[in-house]
């Protein structure tokens, strides 16, 4: 069946929608000697870019973030890369777990794409009502993420779950969203 393979493409994408460039890096750095040969754009750059690009990516991530102002800014640049680099992201894990029908990765790759966006879209939403969540929660994001990335590979029904119920939060967030705006 193709249920492990859609938890593991959900678990990456959710692992995007925190942060981008981790999930890319720990993909290239899991999948073994193959690197990022199974990553879409990536596969064509060289490996020392791809890797330099990423690291220092993913430190801005998890230094930046824990700034409101600068947190303001990279997380509105990120929610226009979201849906792309869930995509990458989604399909990268599709073809590691080895499926081969080529609709089956469009709809595994689009899945990917708009679970990394609509989290990415929570996380903004969130940031511009409150302004600025606590610092646990910006931790907690940074550990979910790379505990998202590993489940991926190991744990996919796991992984899934908790993107699963990510999703459900994104879901209820909307929902407080529009009462909070129509008491107003």
């Amino acid at each position: 069946m193709f249920i492990p393979e859609l938890l593991a493409v959900l678990s990456i994408s959710a692992a995007t929608g925190l942060r981008l460039a981790l999930p890319l890096l720990l993909i290239g750095l899991l999948s073994g000697d193959q690197l990022w040969s199974t990553v879409p754009i990536l596969a064509n750059i060289p490996q020392v870019l791809v890797v330099t690009v990423l690291m220092i990516w993913s430190l801005l991530e998890l230094t930046i973030s824990k700034d409101r102002v600068n947190r303001r800014f990279l997380q509105s640049a990120e929610l226009f890369m979201s849906p792309f680099v869930g995509t990458i992201a989604g399909l990268a894990i599709a073809r590691i777990v080895n499926v081969d029908d080529s609709l089956m990765l469009v709809l595994l790759a689009a899945t990917g794409g708009v679970l990394a966006f609509v989290i990415q879209m929570v996380q903004v939403g969130w940031l511009y009502r409150f302004h600025s969540p606590p610092m646990w929660v910006i931790f907690l994001e940074d550990a979910l993420c790379i505990c998202l990335a590993f489940f991926a590979f190991d744990a996919p029904e796991q992984g899934g779950l908790i993107a699963l119920f990510l999703l459900w939060l994104a879901i209820r967030s909307s929902i407080i969203w529009r009462q909070w705006q129509q008491k107003r």
